[in-house]
């Protein structure tokens, strides 16, 4: 079982579980840094507010994160400005900027010991500088005081790298644990169904004027279609210590590229992006072990883990109402890369929107914004990979049997006629599943660096014996 850095040095206290009927100003469904946030500024603009988090508090992507707090999100304003026009990059530079001032008060308000550190962040390239210089250009048009350079101090040489001055990285445990005291929890409630203002939970329900889905990955499919909108990508971390004592947090934009942050006397190193649910060769974590030993032969590495990230159709976090018809629901999905910055941008835009306070860029944000040019063609590939995982299960044939597979392996084998999941741990004993998601019946695969099975098609995850890891399944595997 991996564990993150922030799971080893960090433990939350426990909250009870909802029993019973509950009745409340508003309702945050999702424990995380997202969910957290928001019932904090709902409950300081004076709203009764609970959480409801289907295991522990933080469990869910929180914990796996970089914890990166920054305006600098990939190739973002370039592509931005092609999309939505300059005036649009600007409200969401203004939101992310926002975001880290936001944090920094917060800590500095409530005295919060969460390694908080200021630290330049830098994209960079090592195959040219030209995507680089038209960022640089759309960076500062939207108010960013960005700076282009021709060196760095990574071990590498670079072609090009981008600076933005100001940002931040910290412990996301340690500051949540602070957040959190004040709040209403219920943690290990895990929510089955939400029609119209009451959501039925395991052991109780609860009534909210407002309802909030900060839980990841929406898990109602209608209204809202967010299973058409989104897909979600993994990506894998080491922490090393004895490596480089890193000044800035690096971002490569290049399809390889690579990732690196200092936390205190560790460096992170993080890369191997790929598609939830394409994974069956594995080897993420070995690709980063050789770029570790490739540029500090004498580093060390003291934990791993991996991340989950939801991408949208055109790179923007769908924050705001949740669909046309549910004008008191709302949601906060979608960070892509960026979980932190995102949060607090979902925080302080959602509490505007509920306590209708003017809200400056909360149109950019809008999940009911709909932009022909910049998601049909992601659409079309968001299309065309849901029925490939729906009709794997009927054109490809099993791959093994059960005989067949060695011990440590895991994969799509044929019994008793069918076809199902089979992991064979070291002793050789077989856990046996369906391999179909119980979200919309993909077929699921095998991720070899992680030991679970993963669907293709909206990013669902499950362990070894079935368990459900990621939603927006909200069930586990059945067992063959």
């Amino acid at each position: 079982m991996t564990e993150s850095i922030w799971s080893k040095t960090e433990q939350l206290p426990p909250f009870p579980p909802l029993q019973g009927a509950l009745s409340v100003d508003a309702a945050v469904i999702g424990g995380g840094m997202a969910g957290v946030l928001i019932a904090h500024f709902l409950k300081a603009a004076g709203l009764n507010v609970v959480v409801l988090e289907a295991g522990r508090l933080g469990s869910g992507q929180t914990k796996n994160t970089t914890a990166k707090i920054t305006a600098q999100h990939g190739l973002i304003y370039h592509r931005l400005v092609e999309q939505f026009g300059e005036e649009k990059s600007r409200q969401y530079a203004e939101a992310n900027q926002r975001a880290i001032a936001e944090y920094r008060r917060l800590i500095e308000e409530g005295k919060i010991d969460c390694d908080f550190t200021e630290a330049p962040a830098y994209l960079y390239s090592t195959g040219g500088s030209e995507q680089l210089e038209k960022e640089y250009e759309a960076a500062k048009a939207a108010g960013i005081g960005a700076e282009l350079l021709f060196g760095t101090e990574l071990p590498f040489p670079v072609s090009a790298a981008l600076r933005f001055d100001d940002q931040a990285h910290f412990h996301p445990l340690k500051f949540l644990r602070a957040l959190a005291g004040g709040l209403n929890i219920c943690e290990q409630t895990t929510v089955r169904s939400v029609e119209g203002n009451e959501i039925v939970a395991d052991r109780g329900t609860v009534t909210a004027q407002f309802i909030i889905f900060a839980c990841h990955y929406p898990f109602v499919n209608a209204p809202g279609y967010y299973f058409m909108r989104m897909h979600q990508e993994r990506s894998y971390v080491l922490a090393l210590e004895n490596a480089a004592k890193l000044e800035g947090m690096y971002y490569g934009v290049d399809a390889d590229g690579l990732s690196f942050r200092p936390q205190g006397d560790l460096l992170l190193l993080g890369g191997g992006n790929h598609r939830t649910g394409e994974n069956s060769a594995g080897g993420q974590y070995q690709k980063l072990r050789e770029a570790a030993m490739r540029y500090w032969p004498e580093s060390r590495e003291v934990a791993h883990w991996s991340a989950q990230d939801c991408m949208t159709l055109d790179g923007v976090p769908y924050i705001g109402q949740f669909s046309l018809p549910t004008p008191n629901w709302f949601v906060a999905t979608g960070f892509e890369k960026w979980g932190m910055t995102s949060s607090m941008v979902a925080a302080l835009t959602l509490r505007d929107l509920i306590t209708k306070e003017e809200c400056p860029w909360a149109e950019v944000f809008s999940p009911l914004r709909f932009t022909p040019s910049a998601s049909a063609k992601t659409l079309m590939q968001e299309t065309a990979q849901a029925t490939k995982g729906l009709v794997r299960k009927f054109l490809v044939p099993p791959r093994a049997d059960i005989e067949a597979l060695p011990n440590g392996h895991g994969g799509v084998v044929e019994y008793d006629g069918e076809k199902v999941g089979v992991y064979k741990d070291e002793n050789g004993e077989a856990f046996i599943v369906s391999v179909r998601c119980p979200h919309l019946g993909c077929q699921l695969e095998w991720n070899p660096d992680e030991k679970s099975w993963d669907c293709p098609c909206h990013g669902s995850r499950f362990d070894y014996r079935g368990n459900l890891i990621d939603n927006p399944a909200q069930q586990d595997l059945e067992h063959a």
